[in-house]
């Protein structure tokens, strides 16, 4: 069966994904556009992990002030190319990124760009914690260890629950939405202000 441009274009206009991609999707599928729209999605996983030593220098700044105007963020989310960084998807995950800064309030990007001594910090407190609640010395480095993840998902944008949905991390969502648009994105930074408490 010949795949049309329409069809590519029309597929394109759905999904995000790059032109060839969207061509072979359609070849796979017999030119049925739900079918095709789940062949991409299936392949972008593999993809977006595939992508990770591109660059990302095209993006856009999400913003979000809160309705009482004492909290407002600002996020600059990258991505590979113009055409993506214009998408609806895209322009979402800023948004949908700043307002989630605004709501949980990390501290740092990921894991790695937590301070060490913060998480020495932490470490011994709950070091002394588990000492003090008189837990077996065997499995106390255990506890510490979960007590420490816990931790890591209350200050770490990227291992967050998402506040629109508590079932998926921050992480997954930007890797859902490069999957969808066949591109590595990213978060590069963020800044969180707040008037009072």
């Amino acid at each position: 069966m010949a795949i049309t441009a329409k069809q590519v274009k029309e597929l394109r206009d759905v999904t995000g994904a790059g032109m060839m991609d969207c061509k072979k999707a359609l070849q796979e599928t017999d030119g049925d556009l739900e079918k095709a729209v789940d062949f991409l999605r299936s392949k972008g996983a593999a993809k977006a992990a595939k992508r990770e030593a591109k660059s990302a220098n095209e993006g856009t700044i999400g913003t979000y002030i809160h309705h009482n105007g004492k909290v407002g963020v600002m996020v600059q989310v990258n991505c590979e190319t113009d055409f993506v960084a214009k998408t609806d998807d895209f322009l979402q995950l800023a948004k949908d990124l700043a307002m989630h800064i605004a709501s949980a309030a990390p501290l740092a990007l990921s894991i790695d760009d937590l301070p060490q001594e913060d998480i020495e910090r932490e470490k011994n407190v709950y070091l002394a914690q588990v000492a003090e609640e008189g837990k077996p010395e065997q499995i106390r480095e255990k506890i510490v260890e979960g007590k420490l993840r816990k931790w890591f998902e209350d200050v770490a944008l990227l291992e967050q629950p998402f506040v629109k949905d508590t079932d998926r991390k921050v992480g997954q969502l930007i890797t859902e939405v490069s999957a969808r648009t066949g591109e590595k994105i990213e978060v590069a930074r963020f800044a969180r202000f707040q008037i009072g408490g």
